[in-house]
């Protein structure tokens, strides 16, 4: 069984990621209206954060302590390559209840130790890569997560809207017009190829969604919600 998957993310009227102000305070407001039980992050998003982590003192190989009280959720990172080395610094924000590490079969042995003596729970799913499709229905049957909130960038939104696991959007459009040449999107993925037939034609493959709400907030940034059609 899968459980329910949301992507939210903010966006300049462009489509840009970043390089525009945004209300950090105002987004994770809104994130907190699904109550996720795991917060799924990207990898690189971490790794670009890794500079404000303090070295490993003692406490990083102590247990976690398990609460059945205690609501927050779990913090999820897919990390096939064992490239997160600052679990101690995530295990000292307030944020998530316990955390867990995405790995699949080319994990590299040493890293999977690493996690081990740190007591990071480990979910081994897929051969070169993350089968997220495997890791999902593992997080849903071990843990009881029945809602997963995506906190990530273009690369790990595209992975999950490709193959069908997304079933709710959320963006947060801001009134900023970014531009630029780099890559910056959302969602990332190989382009699908063109149909033989008219240009008008979508290519196979395209998601189709339906809009479920739209609301005008502070600072004239629009919150779309939109389910997924599968």
């Amino acid at each position: 069984m899968l459980p329910r998957v949301i992507l939210h993310n903010a966006v300049s009227l462009d489509g840009r990621i970043e390089g525009f102000p945004l209300d950090l305070e105002q987004y994770y407001e809104l994130a907190s209206t699904w109550k996720e039980d795991a917060t799924l992050a990207g990898s690189q998003t971490f790794l670009k954060a890794a500079v404000e982590a303090p070295p490993e003192d003692q406490s990083a190989f102590l247990p976690i302590q398990a609460d059945s009280e205690d609501r927050r959720p779990l913090l999820v990172i897919p990390d096939s390559r064992g490239q997160i080395r600052t679990w101690h610094y995530l295990r000292s924000l307030p944020y998530w209840r316990g955390f867990v590490a995405l790995c699949s079969l080319s994990t590299p042995q040493e890293y999977l130790h690493y996690l081990e003596r740190r007591h990071i729970d480990c979910i081994i799913a897929g051969g070169e890569h993350v089968d997220l499709r495997a890791a999902l229905e593992e997080i849903c049957s071990r843990y009881g997560v029945k809602v997963v909130r995506v906190d990530a960038g273009g690369t790990l939104n595209g992975l999950l809207l490709r193959q069908g696991l997304v079933d709710e959007i959320s963006l947060l459009i801001y009134p900023s017009l970014v531009g630029g040449e780099t890559q910056s999107s959302i969602f990332r993925a190989p382009d699908l190829p063109l149909p033989a037939g008219p240009s008008w034609q979508a290519p196979e493959g395209v998601v189709s969604v339906h809009l479920i709400d739209a609301q005008r907030l502070k600072g004239d940034v629009m919150w779309l919600r939109y389910e997924v059609r599968h």
